[in-house]
Formats: C-alpha cells, sequence, structure tokens
C-alpha cells in the first residue's frame, strides 16, 4: 500500500474523478465524463470551500480512487461538528487492494483532526458489497436515509 499516495485533487483530476464516479451501473446513469463542464463549475465551488475536502487516491501517476469529505458545524448532539463522506470510488482494478480502507482512514483521521465528533455516510440502497465494506470498517448502519430530487 505504500506505493499509493492521497492528496487534494486538482481541477486537472476532473477526467478522471468523473470516470470514476461513472463506472457503476448507478454512475453510468447519472454521469457525463464526455462534457466536463458542469463538473468544472462544481470544482471551482469545493475548492473555494474550507469545508470541502476532494480527494484522491494515485498510484503511479493515475488517479485510482477518490472521495469528498464535508465537514457541517452543528447545533445537535452538543454542538457537535460532523463530517459527510461522499462518492467513495475506487478504479475496478484496484477493488480488493485495501485503497478504500486506506481512504476511508485517511477520512476519519482528518476528520479527528478537524475536531469532528461523529463522521457519517450515506450509501445507495442497492450498493450491498459497499454495505458489507463499510461496516467491516467500522460503521454501523444506523439511520434510514431519504432524497428528493430538485
Amino acid at each position: 500500500m505504500s506505493d499509493f499516495k492521497i492528496r487534494r485533487a486538482a481541477e486537472a483530476d476532473l477526467p478522471a474523478i468523473v470516470a470514476l464516479l461513472a463506472d457503476d451501473a448507478l454512475g453510468a446513469t447519472r454521469e457525463s465524463p464526455d462534457d466536463l463542464t458542469p463538473y468544472r463549475t462544481a470544482y471551482k465551488r469545493l475548492a473555494e470551500d474550507p469545508n470541502q475536502h476532494l480527494i484522491v487516491a494515485e498510484r503511479a501517476d493515475r488517479v485510482v480512487g477518490t472521495l469528498q469529505l464535508t465537514v457541517i458545524p452543528g447545533l445537535s448532539r452538543r454542538g457537535a461538528t460532523r463530517s459527510i463522506i461522499e462518492g467513495v470510488r475506487i478504479h475496478s482494478e484496484e477493488r480488493g487492494s485495501g485503497l478504500g480502507t486506506r481512504l476511508m482512514d485517511w477520512a476519519v483521521e482528518e476528520s479527528r483532526a478537524l475536531g469532528v465528533e461523529l463522521v457519517q455516510l450515506t450509501s445507495d440502497a442497492t450498493r450491498v458489497d459497499a454495505h458489507r465494506f463499510y461496516e467491516r470498517i467500522g460503521f454501523d448502519a444506523s439511520h434510514l436515509g431519504f432524497k428528493r430530487q430538485l
């Protein structure tokens, strides 16, 4: 695992990140790797927000994983700050290599360093393998999530 590097994403990483987001049954219907315009706009918003951490993992100068960590100050839980992990993707050739665990460990440790008291994530109900992975690394399936498309 020492040949993987975890770093903040740069705008030049967008084609690889979007390809990772699109590389599954759900992402293939939601993402458009052929038009990076909306992703560039979103990247600029993320880069300007100190509570957003878009991360990539690279090996041999190739992006092979990504996630987004969002830090949210709050009032509940006695004013606890929480973080949300989103968009976790590992290149298909790297799955099973330990990279997913390493990325999630990074997100938890970074959250701790930022004073976060609770790390949470959501995962689509159809991603059964991902659910097993999250439980194996210490996350509890504690809530039922809801979304409303606008």
